[in-house]
Formats: C-alpha cells, structure tokens, sequence
C-alpha cells in the first residue's frame, strides 16, 4: 500500500497514542485495539519522546501476532518518534512505516542507572556484579536486535545506527524517506 492509495487512512488513524511508552500507554493501545474495527488496514498514530523499550517491544509483538494473522497494520509516526517509538515502529515493515511532515525520530542507546551496593562474603559480591554484567549485556543484545529491525530492507547499515546512537540520532522526516527507513511522508 502506499500513501497514494489510501491517503484518507492514514489521515484518520484508528489508533492514536500519545505519551510516554509505558504500562498506561500499553493499557490504552490495548483498550483501543479491542474498540478497533476488525476488517480492513489499521492505522497507528504515536507520538512520544521516549519510554520503556520492553513495553515498546511489546507492543510490537502484539502488531507482529496480528499481522501475522492477515491484519495490514500501518505505523504512523506524527511529531516526534523518540527512544522507544522508534523501536516500536521497528516492529512495522518498511512499507507499512508512515511518518507526518516534520517528524523527527530518535535512536538511541539504552540508557541504565544503577548503583551497585556490595556486602557480604566476596563470592557473593562476584556473583551480584556478575548478574549485573549479564543484564547489560542481553540488553545490548536486545538493543542490537531492535537496530537491526528498525534498519532491514533501507539503506543504513547496522553499523551506521550503532556509530550514531551514543549521539541520539535525530532523523528528519525526509531523510528517512530518502534513506528507505520508511514507505512516506504525509
């Protein structure tokens, strides 16, 4: 599908969700799913500056599972797709990614703050520092993961996106166009 075929869709998104990714986003993208009509393309507007990337990959996976089952689902980003809806509109395939004149998107690194409090017998502050050690590194897995979902079938390499994300890399709307990150600009 592209813009010119269904130009009154994307104008009138089913979905619209507008926030932080977090569990009320979630709990409102699943309340408007359910109220969605069942037949035809779905569209879904989000605008957001960033959240809770597990929540995002949830979302995600819920538009995989749905798309999976014959639904046409359109992502449609208006204003600003930060941090975590950027790795939500990893989970659209490039000809169904939207964005609105004067989008910006931003990737990014995962970001984590922790302190870590040792006490107690040495083995078992190797073993705390070391759980530690192993969440960072699935998360970077995870992060890597998504890169590689959001980047598939356009012009930037995986490479790119890791060179750029410990900047906060800001897209413009036509430069993921003209990249192939996305299928338009509306």
């Amino acid at each position: 599908m592209s813009v010119k075929d269904h130009p009154r869709l994307l104008s009138s998104p089913q979905l619209r969700l507008v926030g932080g990714v977090n569990e009320a986003m979630y709990n409102e993208f699943r309340d408007q799913l359910n109220a969605a009509p069942e037949d035809g393309p779905l569209v879904i507007a989000i605008t957001t500056l960033g959240g809770n990337p597990e929540i995002a990959r949830c979302m995600a996976d819920d538009v995989r599972l749905l798309r999976e089952s014959g639904r046409e689902l359109l992502f449609l980003g208006k204003a600003a797709v930060y941090s975590a809806g950027a790795t939500f509109m990893a989970g659209f395939p490039i000809s169904n990614r939207y964005l609105t004149k004067g989008t910006r998107l931003m990737v990014h690194e995962r970001q984590i703050t922790r302190t870590i409090n040792l006490s107690g017998p040495l083995q078992s502050c190797t073993d705390q520092l070391r759980a530690v050690l192993h969440e960072i590194e699935h998360s970077i897995n995870i992060e890597q993961e998504g890169f590689r979902a959001m980047v598939e079938g356009s012009e930037v390499d995986f490479e790119e996106v890791c060179k750029k994300a410990p900047d906060n890399w800001y897209i413009d709307c036509h430069e993921a166009l003209e990249r192939g990150l996305i299928a338009g600009v509306v």
